[in-house]
């Protein structure tokens, strides 16, 4: 970290502004080198946390008029001097002034490097260094909140709390085979059972709190199947509010994939209109139903789209194949038509699932179908308002690593080993836990994280 870095730090699109950020033991000289500052002050001799007014010049060419924030170590967002220039926003301007930066100096920041050099330099923990990224990438109310909470320190806090629990029962059996004279271990297998046991159901609970955390933060890989002409684009069309989707009266119009994404208050549905699938003698359409069955085995949800207007097939047979051990809603489409299937026919065939009279055309059933995804993915248990919910991959993993660690204590208990047994795998079950907030990662794995994060940040 001798080096001093620079990079755009806002998108790169025309907007009012844009901000090159310098970090490093020079980023404020390298500021003062090409910043006028109306006052006539050096920056370098500007108190911490001030804005200057003046113009950046570069080869005696005036580049834009500007407003400079600087930051001193460490009382800055990455511990280390800090100077941001916040820029009018047109693209050519900002990489005009970053390049007068780069060529006085700073060198290019490699993707996530400020917030990498966050984490190294202790002003944040590794889990809320990625709460950053997950905030940029938020899309949706509960993304955000989720990530600001982690960010404030909710999942560092409780893992922190889980690894201090697990480290004084790692203590007192070292202490105790170490001086057993003064550490009387009768009794204790079953006490540190009934804590271990604790420990188990707390993760269990974060375990099962993020598989409905993930899908709350990142959508419902959700696909729509059916036979042709059933109805699906018009359905995708009503839940986008305009016509994206081909709609004719010929079956088979939809042969391609068409992806969007739709939001239901704070569920995203990330929906793919697929392919009616049916025996065809068509090569093309026949390709397009090998994507809708690959896409559906896949899905988080199925929307099986079925007309009432017609009886069932051998074609309904194949998508019901399909269904097996699937969250899947059935759209019971074209109720404004006299009907011939049946919720009863459907449910005699397919049995406890959610079943909704629907009407595309004439805007039926909509509501109750908003109703059913949040009855199907927000877990009766999670809460989010409260809840520590983990939504990172790398998290989940180590908390499972961890979990496995604590389940192989309570065999060695139940299993009369020695204590010393116990002390091992509750070792390994601090690591993981250690793992989640940086306490213990090498640099390769630290890299790869950053590596993630966009430019400038």
């Amino acid at each position: 970290m001798s080096k001093t870095i620079a990079a755009i730090a806002t998108g790169m699109t025309g907007a009012g502004i844009g901000i090159v950020r310098i970090s490093g033991d020079h980023a404020i000289a390298v500021a003062d080198k090409i910043f006028e500052a109306k006052s006539g002050i050096k920056l370098s001799d500007a108190k911490t946390h001030t804005i200057h007014y003046g113009h950046i010049v570069s080869d005696g060419q005036v580049l834009d008029e500007v407003l400079v924030s600087v930051m001193k170590g460490p009382h800055s967002y990455t511990g280390e001097d800090t100077a941001e220039i916040n820029c009018h926003g047109g693209l050519f301007v900002v990489k005009k002034v970053l390049d007068a930066v780069l060529t006085h100096g700073a060198e290019l920041a490699e993707p996530g490097e400020f917030t990498k050099r966050a984490f190294l330099n202790g002003k944040i923990d590794l889990s809320k260094a990625e709460a950053v990224m997950d905030l940029i990438a938020s899309n949706s109310d509960f993304a955000l909140k989720n990530s600001l909470k982690s960010l404030g320190g909710n999942v560092s806090n409780e893992i922190k709390g889980l690894r201090e629990k697990i480290l004084y029962e790692i203590a007192f059996i070292e202490s105790a085979l170490d001086d057993p004279e003064h550490f009387d271990l009768t009794g204790y297998p079953d006490d540190l059972k009934v804590k271990i046991q604790d420990i188990v159901t707390r993760i269990d609970k974060l375990i099962s709190n993020a598989g409905s955390g993930k899908i709350l933060k990142d959508g419902v890989s959700t696909v729509i199947v059916g036979k042709p002409n059933a109805g699906k684009s018009s359905f995708l069309n009503l839940l986008l509010g305009e016509d994206k989707a081909i709609v004719t009266d010929t079956a088979g119009t939809t042969r391609d994939i068409i992806e969007e994404s739709v939001r239901l208050d704070d569920i995203v549905l990330n929906i793919i209109d697929t392919a009616g699938i049916r025996d065809t003698d068509d090569e093309i359409e026949k390709i397009g139903v090998d994507k809708a069955r690959k896409y559906a085995a896949d899905a988080d949800l199925v929307l099986y789209m079925v007309d009432s207007s017609i009886p069932l097939d051998e074609n309904d047979d194949d998508i019901i194949e399909m269904l097996h051990d699937k969250k899947t809603i059935v759209l019971l489409n074209k109720t404004d038509l006299e009907t011939v299937t049946s919720k009863d026919d459907l449910r005699n065939i397919l049995g406890d699932v959610y079943i909704i009279n629907i009407s595309a055309k004439e805007n039926i059933g909509l509501d109750e179908f908003k109703d059913v995804v949040k009855t199907i993915f927000y877990n009766g248990d999670l809460n989010y308002n409260e809840d520590v919910i983990i939504t990172n991959v790398r998290q989940i993993n180590e908390l499972r690593e961890c979990l496995s660690s604590l389940k192989l204590v309570i065999n060695s208990i139940d299993d009369g080993m020695p204590e010393d047994f116990y002390s091992i795998d509750l070792q390994n079950a601090y690591v993981h836990l250690g793992y989640i907030i940086g306490e213990e990662i090498s640099d390769d794995v630290a890299d790869e994280i950053f590596s993630k994060f966009c430019m400038g940040k």
